[in-house]
């Protein structure tokens, strides 16, 4: 999961929403399963020791750092954890999968994450 692409913009919405739900692997559990951002805000809150609602405000004040970030930046680096890029991806051709009519998929930013040495190394 961590080193995927993930299309920051789909034909119909503008480029102004890099940001969007993010999920994270629930480990323990099935592939399928993962862990919702009320989780994740509550495994801050345990582990910080913060309130689930100041735990949700730097959630959000995170992805909102980023997400401005990247959208400025293009670029950024979190030591020991990983590098988060824009990309620029080119028009391209596809097809409608229920009809198999050729379209033009639009050209669009995408947000890469690679993760860093000691991420890799702590999940395998």
């Amino acid at each position: 999961m961590f080193n995927s692409t993930v299309p920051a913009c789909k034909a119909g919405h503008n480029q102004e929403n890099i940001g969007g739900s993010v999920s994270y692997p629930f480990t323990g559990h099935d592939a399928d399963q993962f862990m919702t951002k009320a989780e994740f805000i509550e495994k801050i809150a345990t582990k910080t020791g913060l309130t689930k609602a100041v735990a949700e405000k730097v959630l959000n004040s995170f992805v909102e750092v980023v997400t401005d970030t990247l959208r400025s930046e293009e670029r950024l680096a979190l030591a020991n954890f990983g590098t988060f890029t824009v990309s620029d991806r080119k028009e391209r051709q596809g097809r409608n999968p229920q009809t198999g009519a050729p379209l033009t998929i639009p050209a669009c930013k995408v947000v890469k994450f690679h993760a860093g040495k000691q991420l890799k190394e702590s999940v395998n």
